[in-house]
């Protein structure tokens, strides 16, 4: 960056009637307080990032709700059953299979219906009806070889639990929204659940339950600043006008749940951008538990070990080490140790001990990552049995967090949200 025009025979003129001394000095000075403003000037660097949800309507969150609605069923007679469900749901028809060992009785086909009601498949026009479509089920016992992998001994013990798999599981926190989210999947999330929330209480009378949205953030050196781009894909009826649709979603679910000071001239707005969405459901799309990991989590921040999490009883520690993962990366941004926090974590199945805790601050953090992994470890008891016990996992908790995400629920009060160790992670970072 060259000097301004005439800025040196301005200082000049300023020490003219100065001695040769004085003069040299308020030119050194002001040449000094000059470079040292280019020293420091920050370029402002912007950076964009995007994340999208879906509705409970979308086909893999109805087969996501009802491998968690079995579980839970199961978890509420049984809290020490194993569960591996997978659900599978086309045009007409619901596939559940999986393997599950325990003493309780379930009628696994009336649990799908009521999931599907509850979604608002209520209505045969729009493609999948509770009532009319085919339940299949093709369920088997557990592996006896992962039964025995988990359990050490032959009483159960939570200190010598072994993992139920081998996997490496991630959990992520930051400070930019109040619930330690990223706020592109936050305001996703919040999107998504407006619409529903508008079908179901006929706020918007004419959607139906099939539904997405997605967020671009524009962020100005690390900070949100402003959304660059929203987007909205909802099943509708088909007598209603995209022109009318659009104004009805910008007024009575964009404006509701989205802070006005992320929106502005420039942003964007698609509201269904391919034209009417009539026909959505099963009816359109397959779906498939576990195709939506990265709704699921953090929206594409950070890192995602593969697994996913509903249909899985903790024991699972694709579900239960991922839960703990968060918990320890919040309550380290919580404790304000770091702005932001990503904690890995791995395991071997049939081994008790982790294989690795790792934390990792993006260089946010007010001590080493190297010191905060280790405090962690002393902190959190990452032991699969252990998760489960003090995390009370063995209960009905996981349909709730089947849509919308299963962290930042700040709403469900579910444990792996709680910041109740931030006194003794501050007390340890002293």
């Amino acid at each position: 960056m060259a000097l301004p025009y005439g800025f040196l025979p301005a200082i000049l003129n300023c020490a003219q009637s100065a001695s040769k001394k004085i003069k040299a000095r308020l030119i050194s000075g002001f040449l000094l307080e000059f470079f040292l403003i280019l020293l420091y000037k920050k370029d402002i660097i912007r950076e964009y990032f995007t994340s999208e949800s879906v509705t409970e309507g979308h086909p893999d969150k109805l087969c996501d709700q009802t491998s968690d609605a079995i579980l839970d069923a199961i978890l509420e007679k049984d809290p020490k059953g194993r569960v591996a469900v997978e659900t599978f749901v086309t045009n007409g028809l619901m596939l559940i299979a999986g393997e599950i060992t325990t003493s309780a009785y379930i009628d696994i086909p009336t649990i799908a219906r009521g999931v599907i009601k509850d979604v608002g498949y209520t209505d045969s026009s729009f493609g999948f009806h509770y009532a009319n479509c085919g339940v299949v089920t093709a369920i088997q016992e557990q592996s006896p070889n992962i039964a025995k992998g988990i359990r050490v001994g032959k009483k159960e013990d939570f200190k010598n639990l072994g993992a139920g798999d081998q996997g490496l599981m991630f959990g992520y926190a930051t400070d930019e929204t109040k619930e330690l989210m990223p706020l592109p999947i936050s305001l996703a999330h919040k999107l998504t659940k407006r619409l529903a929330e508008a079908r179901k209480k006929k706020i918007i009378p004419y959607l139906r339950p099939d539904g997405k949205s997605q967020v671009t953030v524009e962020y100005e050196n690390g900070v949100a600043k402003r959304l660059e781009n929203i987007v909205i894909s909802t099943q509708q009826n088909p007598d209603i006008s995209l022109a009318k649709l659009g104004r009805d979603i910008k007024e009575k679910v964009i404006n509701a749940v989205v802070p006005k000071k992320f929106l502005d001239k420039k942003t964007k707005y698609f509201i269904n951008p391919a034209g009417k969405f009539i026909i959505g459901g099963p009816q359109a799309d397959t779906g498939l538990t576990g195709r939506k990991i990265i709704v699921d989590t953090y929206g594409g921040v950070g890192s995602h070990g593969g697994g996913c999490f509903s249909g899985k009883d903790p024991s699972k520690v694709d579900r239960s080490g991922s839960y703990a993962a968060r918990y320890v990366a919040k309550n380290i941004v919580a404790a304000k140790l770091a702005k932001k926090a990503e904690v890995r974590v791995a395991y071997a199945i049939g081994v008790v001990e982790p294989l690795m805790v790792r934390v990792n601050t993006y260089e946010t953090g007010k001590l080493s990552d190297d010191r905060l992994s280790e405090i962690a470890r002393k902190v959190f008891d990452l032991r699969p049995g252990m998760i489960i016990k003090n995390l009370d996992l063995r209960r009905p908790l996981y349909r709730q967090v089947a849509t919308y995400g299963h962290f930042g629920r700040d709403d469900l009060k579910v444990p792996w949200e709680k910041t109740d160790k931030v006194g003794e992670l501050r007390k340890l970072a002293k």
